[in-house]
């Protein structure tokens, strides 16, 4: 069983920028950040392979969010730059068991999520 835990959400004005993280007590092959608002399904934001680096994103936030890792720390980050108020989401941490074959993008792929972080972007 992995444990995940985020922190760094808050609100934030437009063109704004905000910093999570996401502590992991065991590692896993990859891990992702996903946003969610109400009435909406989990979105996929971004993916990092933990051994490799490699990354994904999707493209609603290419070029604004950056993701990253500390594997000494087992740690990933999500630097989010030029803020808009439509990311306003809750946004979970997660991690699993992810192959190239994979969705990173869909939730059924990853086993363990966290419990969310708010983020408010306010126009």
């Amino acid at each position: 069983q992995v444990q995940l835990v985020e922190s760094g959400g808050g609100s934030v004005q437009a063109g704004g920028s905000l910093k999570l993280a996401c502590v992991a007590s065991g590692y896993t092959t990859a891990r992702a950040w996903f946003r969610q608002t109400p009435g909406n399904e989990r979105e996929g934001v971004a993916r990092i392979y933990s051994g490799s680096g490699n990354t994904a994103y999707a493209d609603s936030v290419k070029g604004r969010f950056t993701i990253s890792q500390n594997n000494a720390k087992n740690t990933i980050y999500l630097q989010m730059d030029s803020l808009k108020p439509e990311d306003t989401a809750i946004y979970y941490c997660a991690a699993g068991t992810v192959t190239l074959y994979d969705s990173w993008y869909s939730p059924q792929t990853y086993r363990y999520w966290g419990q969310g972080t708010q983020v408010t972007v306010s126009s």
